[in-house]
C-alpha cells in the first residue's frame, strides 16, 4: 500500500506546486475552457439551426436547498433526482412556436464541464512549470514544446467532441461538431452521439493521465533541484 501512496502523494504535490506557481494560468485556462464549453454549442446551433429565443434558469432551483434538507426524502431519491436535474436551458422556437432546438445544462453536464476545465487548467500550469524546470537545467525545450502542442490539440479534441445535451436534433446527446450536421440521417446522428460519449471519456482519461504524469515529473524535478542536507550546510 505504501508503494502506491508515495507516487500518488508526489503527483499531488507536483500538481499543487504548479498551480501555486501559476495561479493566473490555471484560472485563465480553466475559465476559458468552461466558458467555451458552455457557449460554443449555443453559437454552433444558432448558426446551423437559427438563433435562440430565450435562456432560462430552472425556476425550481430556489426550492432545491429546502428539498435537499428535508428528512422525509430518502437519500437515494435525492441522488437520483440530482443526477438528472436540468439547471438551465437555451431554447430556439420556430415561427409556429414549437421548439426548433435546445441546449440543456444539467447537473452531470455541469460537473463534467467543471472537471474538464480544471484538468485543462492544471495541465497548462504543469506544462509551464515543467518547462521552466528544464530551462533552468539547460535541457532544451523539446519536451516542453511537445507537451504544449499536445495540450493544444487535446483542447481542440475536447471542445469538438464534448458531449452536449440537446433537444430537437434527433438524439439527446451530440458532440459540438455534430450540431451543425443535424440534417443528416438518424443513424448518423446516433453514431455522432456515441462519438460524443466515447470522445468525452477518452478526453477525460487522457487529460487525467497527462496531469498525473506532469505532476510526477514536476515533483521529481523539485526533489532534484532541492539541495541535500549535506551540501546545504548547518
Amino acid at each position: 500500500m505504501g508503494r502506491l501512496v508515495t507516487p500518488i502523494a508526489k503527483t499531488i504535490s507536483g500538481v499543487v506546486a504548479a498551480i501555486r506557481a501559476r495561479p493566473k494560468v490555471f484560472g485563465a485556462v480553466a475559465l476559458g475552457v468552461f466558458v467555451l464549453t458552455l457557449l460554443l454549442p449555443v453559437v454552433v446551433l444558432s448558426l446551423a439551426r437559427g438563433p435562440f429565443t430565450h435562456v432560462t434558469l430552472n425556476p425550481w432551483l430556489s426550492r432545491l436547498p429546502e428539498w435537499l434538507a428535508s428528512s422525509e426524502v430518502p437519500l437515494t431519491r435525492k441522488l437520483e433526482f440530482l443526477s438528472d436535474l436540468a439547471l438551465a436551458w437555451v431554447i430556439a422556437n420556430n415561427p409556429g412556436g414549437e421548439v426548433e432546438w435546445g441546449f440543456i445544462v444539467d447537473v452531470p453536464s455541469l460537473a463534467r464541464f467543471i472537471f474538464t476545465s480544471l484538468l485543462f487548467g492544471a495541465y497548462f500550469a504543469l506544462w509551464l512549470y515543467r518547462r521552466d524546470q528544464l530551462r533552468h537545467r539547460g535541457w532544451g525545450m523539446k519536451v516542453g514544446q511537445t507537451g504544449g502542442v499536445a495540450g493544444a490539440l487535446t483542447s481542440v479534441l475536447g471542445v469538438s467532441t464534448n458531449a452536449c445535451s440537446v433537444m430537437g436534433c434527433g438524439v439527446p446527446i451530440l458532440p459540438v461538431v455534430g450540431l451543425a450536421l443535424t440534417g443528416v440521417s438518424s443513424g448518423m446522428l446516433a453514431f455522432l452521439g456515441e462519438i460524443a460519449r466515447v470522445g468525452t471519456a477518452v478526453l477525460l482519461f487522457a487529460m487525467t493521465v497527462g496531469v498525473a504524469w506532469l505532476g510526477w515529473l514536476v515533483s521529481v524535478g523539485m526533489e532534484v533541484g532541492r539541495p541535500s542536507r549535506a551540501s546545504s550546510g548547518p
